[in-house]
């Protein structure tokens, strides 16, 4: 380990940003539930000092202070220009995802840690990409399921040929949300298989469920097929209700992987079934092990597991769901293409 400090920063000291639980109650969720949050993983990593954070919420920067006694800023622009950041925590609403990643690019802040989803528009996310190619700045998105062991090791025996030649994809959950809470899904299927979605249809489910986040966001579960590389179909099962347990399934000849439950395993055709260990307690939350290696790649370069182009791309499957439900679930083609290009999705 290097004796190399970073100086961090977060932009937005809410729920998982600041793991602030008077901004859980709101939304109605616990922040001992969170994989990890911005203030504990910084707090965490013996390099990283959490020196500053932003937020327009007075209780939210009275909480953090009392949890860090590190200096706060109603405004972020005032606390990129007073604070000389290595690190920046983006954990703001998606729509401004854009701006504020650019932003810490452009004052050269070395790497930022972007809640997901990346942006609610395709031009955004690719702003922010541009802008951190550009000042040689590292962007890493949340898709947590990235820096998780479970997953990480699916991911390596299914490339290994354990379940074969796959065959289908299965993604379902109940909270609906296909921007918020699908952008987990859909990237851990791009993840697990390695195969990028090449066309959708699908049709979003307008039951009106009220947004947790509230009334200015809308945010839609559905239905939908996805046509991956090489012909392997996915299907997405999102309605805003619950209708069943959460489950990742990817399917082969000889056999399938599951993750349901908290529980990632591994079962073949011939009757033999393999349980993953879960995460060991002493490496911490998944956001624990993206700062690690955030860390890495700021002492010596080590890459990354993932990259933010993979974030955008999930971004544009699911602006395709939507373009799809505009056509009766017509199948769309991805890269995308005109109007559906400008397509916003109202993601908290």
């Amino acid at each position: 380990m290097s004796n190399r400090t970073y100086r961090a920063g977060i932009i937005g000291l809410g729920f998982i940003g600041g793991g602030d639980q008077v901004s859980g109650d709101r939304l109605g969720q616990r922040v001992a539930d969170l994989d990890g949050n911005h203030r504990e993983a910084f707090s965490n990593h013996p390099q990283v000092q959490l020196v500053a954070g932003s937020s327009s919420d007075a209780g939210r920067r009275e909480r953090f202070v009392q949890r860090t006694n590190a200096k706060t800023y109603a405004d972020w622009r005032e606390m990129l220009a007073q604070e000389k950041l290595d690190i920046v925590g983006v954990a703001s609403f998606a729509s401004s995802h854009a701006e504020l990643t650019a932003a810490c690019a452009e004052r050269g802040v070395r790497a930022i840690l972007c809640e997901k989803p990346i942006a609610t528009r395709l031009a955004d996310a690719e702003r922010m990409i541009a802008a951190c190619r550009s000042a040689g700045s590292l962007l890493v998105i949340n898709h947590n399921r990235r820096f998780q062991s479970q997953y990480r090791e699916l991911q390596l025996r299914i490339a290994a040929g354990e379940i074969g030649e796959l065959t289908g994809v299965w993604l379902q959950w109940g909270t609906g949300r296909l921007g918020n809470v699908g952008t987990h899904f859909i990237d851990a299927a791009m993840m697990l298989t390695g195969r990028r979605v090449q066309a959708v249809s699908a049709t979003l489910d307008l039951t009106g469920r009220p947004d947790c986040r509230g009334s200015e966001f809308r945010d839609p579960g559905g239905w939908a097929m996805l046509r991956f590389d090489s012909g392997l179909m996915g299907h997405v099962h999102a309605p805003d209700n619950p209708t069943g347990p959460v489950a990742v399934v990817v399917q082969g000849t000889l056999g399938l992987v599951r993750v349901s439950g908290g529980i990632a395993e591994i079962e073949t055709w011939a009757g033999d079934r393999v349980v993953l260990a879960p995460p060991a307690a002493e490496a911490g939350s998944s956001m624990d092990q993206a700062v690690r290696e955030i860390v890495g790649w700021l002492d010596n370069g080590t890459p990354v597991c993932c990259e933010a182009e993979d974030s955008r791309r999930t971004l544009e499957v699911i602006v395709a769901c939507h373009a799809s439900h505009a056509r009766n679930a017509a199948w769309v083609e991805l890269p995308l293409a005109g109007a559906d290009r400008d397509r916003e999705i109202r993601s908290g």
